[in-house]
């Protein structure tokens, strides 16, 4: 029997005829999701994030959709900011994170959520980079007879780019000692998410000192976007393994295009 785990950054959205199906058929154990959308405060299914010359459709209650079309899942919704979003003419209130929804025959046996860089910002988006946090989860899987930690980012994004930076240094640093809160150390251990790095990043180097090696450079995937992303640069997306985890199959899934991200797919035992 093995376990399925899905990293997925989900584009508020925006993709949202095929994304739900897919995250349905994908028959995860764990999602690790970021880019999430809720906005209790509407009951309109579209609403719109404009920053200057970005104008983006974001899916007013994804979180609430998911949650739905996945019932057999407990979910946790992780927000990093309240800000506005734009129904027609009218601003509402949404909320921006990540969430991860995990299996209801897998219990939950310790979790820490926190932020990596900076706080909550309840009152607006804020500039770049953004307030962004980690959700770190110990799962018993009971029919394999192990534990296993889980745990998944957001990294900040960066203005000039995504080369290291004093504050993605303490933003790696962060992550371990959240990773410490739960991971007892002597079991298997898996961080994923989109990190927004370079595959040359210190930050790999910070997390191998915990025994954690990618699996998308290290099985020569090259490609973590969709033809949806345009700009030069496709790594984002990263899935780490401590050795005790046994690979069954991994993937950088390219088709199909549910968002500008492709999902990583892990089975393990």
């Amino acid at each position: 029997m093995s376990l399925r785990i899905l990293s997925l950054n989900v584009w508020g959205g925006k993709l949202h005829a095929p994304l739900i199906p897919y995250l349905v058929e994908a028959n995860a154990d764990v999602l690790c999701l970021q880019e999430v959308v809720r906005s209790p405060e509407t009951t309109s299914e579209w609403l719109t994030y404009r920053d200057r010359d970005v104008e983006l459709p974001q899916r007013a209650n994804l979180f609430d959709e998911i949650r739905a079309a996945l019932p057999d899942h407990d979910g946790y919704f992780c927000p990093t900011s309240r800000g506005e979003l734009h129904d027609g003419n009218r601003m509402v209130h949404a909320e921006f994170g990540l969430a991860t929804f995990v299996r209801k025959s897998l219990p939950v046996i310790g979790q820490a959520l926190d932020f990596v860089h900076g706080a909550f910002s309840p009152d607006g988006w804020g500039k770049h980079p953004r307030p962004r946090n980690a959700h770190c989860l110990r799962i018993f899987d009971y029919e394999a007879g192990f534990s296993i930690t889980i745990a998944q980012m957001h990294g900040l994004r960066a203005e000039n780019g995504k080369g290291d930076t004093p504050e993605r240094q303490a933003q790696a640093d962060a992550l371990v000692q959240l990773i410490g809160r739960v991971w007892p150390g002597n079991e298997r251990l898996i961080v994923c998410g989109d990190l927004n790095l370079l595959p040359n990043s210190d930050t790999f180097t910070v997390l191998g000192n915990l025994g954690l090696a990618d699996l998308v450079t290290g099985r020569g995937h090259a490609d973590t976007r969709t033809s949806y992303y345009g700009k030069p640069g496709r790594f984002a997306d990263y899935m780490l393994a401590t050795p005790d985890v046994e690979v069954v199959v991994f993937d950088v899934v390219a088709h199909p295009e549910v968002s500008d991200h492709r999902a990583l797919l892990l089975d393990l035992r």
